[in-house]
């Protein structure tokens, strides 16, 4: 899909379709009310006769308007004028792309940046209709086989792109905005493809390829380290988590070092367990496919990469990558057994299906060597989640108020949303041991809570956050498949730093 910027009359504008929105009670926006007039009254007489009131997510395609150059004419409903929102416009732009879809519609012009948006600057207005045009367009066929039918499919759909802009002095601006949401959208992109593969493709060693691959595309120092070095550095914890699999585990350490010298880096940690079967503690078959996904974390910090690379974002960042497959084998970790952490605490595994923590907090004891900024760690960790916030916000857990307020403010700006979890002291004392510094797990009630309750353990000595994305990171049913999330929050949360240093 290729985008441009422009500045034009929409009656005027040749294409293949033309997009304008139109409010509830049959409101005109400008764009669509200039089609009106050029068609003396044709969009007016069909939003009398009760074909279209507006209403958001709703469209409706129009053919041979009079009076003008373009083929036709796509209507989207806006919703209430008063009530149009970042998120509303988000929702009309990404119907468009659904009412498009199937047509034969190609090359387009979108006069939906035109509108007015709360106190969107005309920047963030571009950047995230080509955010939201993207991921709305995603398909993932990278493993079928090219069949006529995918071939055909494959040819529908959008290819070119033009955005229009009210003022002319905006096209600048706009351009600025379009590589914004352009950059993002590779990185979402990213993410949801490493999810989406299939466990057997997607190793942990996969995952190192892609990170070196990166890493030599963009020019950023990528290290991976293997079994023999993480034995070296005490990584018992996650060395524990790894024991029952062939897979060899990876241990993959980026830098994108854009910022002054002496500026400390914010580094990202992100849980990569490429397989989940729960270990001995074997889950259930139902929907265990579904743990392909367990290493979302790992890709949004793999996507979140991607994006501040093509930003050329002038920060220092580091990401953190433990990766390895949880499978019951002879070899397996078995609850009751104690692991010995990095850090030297030392863990009695209750349940070997709460692993991810397990290879978190080694990875979060290395963070210290890097002198952070700041520490956020993402992670499909627990189903507790899931019930508490259901598939809407990430749980945000914090050692520090105001690292959480910058997280909940880039969610909200990104229309990423987190919702700030308590970690109460009160909390701790669930995660007591007979028999070792600490359990792996705090019992069925606030299990979420008493997860990052563990992993606050090993982030003492820094600032800390832990999203928990077993929510947000993929969708079940008819629409399987990874969201991406959270890379627009991450993404937005690391711009902001940026621009304020």
């Amino acid at each position: 899909m290729e985008f441009s910027i422009k500045n034009s009359n929409p009656e005027k504008q040749p294409s293949d379709c033309v997009i304008v929105g139109v409010y509830e009670s049959s409101v005109l926006s400008t764009a669509a009310r200039a089609i009106d007039d050029a068609s003396a009254g044709y969009i007016s007489n069909i939003l009398k006769r009760g074909d279209m009131d507006g209403k958001l997510d709703s469209s409706l395609m129009l053919h041979n308007v009079p009076g003008t150059a373009s083929e036709r004419v796509l209507l989207v409903g806006l919703g209430k004028e008063a009530d149009f929102t970042d998120k509303q416009y988000a929702k009309a732009v990404r119907a468009s792309v659904k009412a498009l879809a199937s047509g034969g519609a190609s090359n387009v012009s979108s006069f939906l940046a035109d509108l007015s948006v709360c106190s969107l600057s005309t920047r963030r207005k571009v950047a995230l209709l080509a955010e939201v045009m993207l991921d709305a367009s995603y398909k993932f066929d990278a493993i079928k086989k090219k069949s006529d039918d995918i071939k055909k499919e494959a040819k529908k759909g959008l290819a070119t792109i033009s955005i229009n802009v009210a003022e002319a002095a905006d096209m600048q601006t706009a351009q600025l905005g379009l590589a914004d949401g352009q950059a993002l959208a590779k990185g979402v992109s990213l993410a949801k493809d490493l999810g989406n593969l299939p466990p057997n493709v997607c190793t942990p060693t996969y995952l190192a390829e892609q990170a070196l691959a990166m890493g030599a595309t963009y020019g950023f120092a990528v290290e991976v380290l293997e079994r023999d070095a993480l034995e070296k550095l005490g990584m018992g914890s996650f060395l524990g988590v790894t024991q029952g699999s062939e897979e060899p585990p990876k241990f993959i350490i980026m830098q994108h070092l854009k910022g002054q010298k002496d500026q400390k880096p914010v580094v990202l940690v992100g849980k990569g367990i490429t397989f989940d079967t729960g270990g001995i503690s074997l889950k259930p078959g139902s929907e265990m496919d579904e743990m392909k996904y367990d290493m979302c974390g790992a890709a949004s910090v793999l996507g979140t990469f991607k994006t501040i690379a093509e930003m050329d974002l002038a920060l220092n960042v580091v990401a953190l990558i433990p990766t390895c497959e949880n499978m019951p084998d002879g070899r397996a970790t078995r609850p009751g057994d104690v692991l010995t952490s990095m850090s030297g605490l030392t863990i009695e595994v209750l349940n070997t299906d709460a692993e991810g923590r397990l290879i978190l907090c080694d990875a979060l004891t290395y963070a210290e060597r890097f002198e952070p900024s700041a520490v956020v760690d993402i992670a499909t960790l627990t189903g507790a989640c899931v019930i508490a916030l259901g598939h809407h916000a990430s749980g945000l857990f914090s050692n520090n108020d105001d690292l959480a307020k910058e997280l909940l403010q880039a969610g909200e700006a990104s229309l990423d949303r987190a919702w700030h979890m308590p970690m109460w002291d009160d909390y701790q004392p669930l995660l007591d041991s007979n028999f070792a510094d600490m359990a792996n797990i705090g019992g069925r009630a606030g299990g979420s809570i008493t997860a990052a309750c563990f992993l606050s353990r090993f982030a003492k000595k820094y600032e800390w956050a832990h999203l928990d994305v077993a929510g947000t990171a993929w969708k079940s049913g008819k629409e399987k498949g990874g969201t991406g999330r959270p890379v627009p929050l991450l993404t937005e949360f690391l711009v902001a730093r940026a621009n304020k240093s």
